[in-house]
């Protein structure tokens, strides 16, 4: 089946100079406008179970002077538009635009996994790839968008998963669970093979809307995320940082989670011609999953759209 051509999501950039230190390329990513409209589609979510909240402690309203002046506007929405409190996604920077739809989550199955890139499915159904470190909670959170304990098998040691693995939600598209990246539990060379698979099915995935790059927000900024910012913004691949363990606070690793998320920001504001989307988030405490996935139902809808 032909695959139809990917929309472009993003604004041509010049190429940025050298990695030299934390940071990540100068791009816009339309990733976090599909959820922006948040507002509309939450009232469509289905309501979420109690989830145990583990002695989850009260965090801090996400930082003001960020919201205030950094705020993602989504496709539809003009620069210079009025922009109230009520049109922006809570706990993320993202404002409400007019492609949102229907975020729910009726059903997610398994579909297979993929040790090739050319290997994955192969139809016209849009999919999101969820990126991050080995051990930032990629699986946790998939499980809690699909409300299904297993759907990505969660395990102690980092590095499980191994493949490209491919779940199909409500029939119409797909969430992909990639390999983490930095110390996953596996030899060089194994790390170095997912690599150039990850990297093969970047380059040459048309049906790939986005990218959720997770990034562990109990913990200050790690160079390794940045670094990965970096290569996708350098091949004009959209993303939105998705900020995991927004319910913990680490003693001794620096900061709770709104300040690890400002320091975050401030990293990167200036690389940024427009300022990139984020969303805070807890697999524990369901926190953010009825934002991200309304995010994900927009940039569905401006794909489909878009699409030729």
């Amino acid at each position: 089946m032909l695959l139809r051509p990917r929309p472009s999501l993003l604004r041509a950039l010049a190429p940025l100079p050298p990695l030299t230190r934390a940071c990540v390329p100068a791009r816009r990513t339309l990733s976090a406008a599909a959820e922006a409209a948040g507002t509309a589609s939450a009232g469509d979510a289905a309501p979420a179970p109690a989830v145990p909240r583990k002695s989850a402690r009260k965090l801090a309203p996400p930082p003001r002077d960020i919201v205030k002046t950094a705020l993602f506007l989504p496709p539809g929405v003009e620069p210079g538009a009025a922009v109230t409190p009520d049109m922006v996604i809570p706990g993320s920077n993202i404002v409400v635009g007019p492609y949102a739809g229907d975020a729910r989550v009726k059903e997610a199955e398994f579909v297979g996994s993929s040790a090739r890139a050319r290997d994955c499915p192969k139809d016209d159904r849009p999919e999101f790839a969820v990126l991050g470190r080995s051990n930032v909670g990629k699986s946790s959170l998939i499980n809690a968008l699909t409300r299904r304990k297993e759907a990505a098998l969660t395990s102690k040691k980092p590095g499980k998963t191994q493949t490209i693995n491919h779940f199909l939600v409500n029939k119409s598209w797909y969430l992909v669970d990639l390999p983490g990246y930095g110390f996953a539990a596996a030899s060089q060379s194994a790390r170095m093979d997912w690599s150039s698979f990850t990297k093969g099915y970047f380059l040459n995935r048309d049906t790939l809307v986005g990218v959720l790059l997770l990034i562990d927000a109990s913990i200050p900024p790690q160079k390794i995320d940045l670094d990965c910012a970096n290569w996708l913004g350098r091949n004009n691949i959209g993303l939105t940082f998705v900020f995991t363990k927004c319910d913990k606070v680490k003693k001794g690793k620096g900061g709770r989670p709104d300040e690890n998320i400002k320091v975050f920001q401030d990293t990167i504001s200036g690389l940024y011609p427009e300022p990139p989307p984020w969303i805070m988030t807890s697999s524990v405490t369901g926190l953010g999953r009825d934002g991200l996935l309304l995010h994900m139902s927009q940039l569905r809808n401006y794909w489909d759209n878009e699409a030729v």
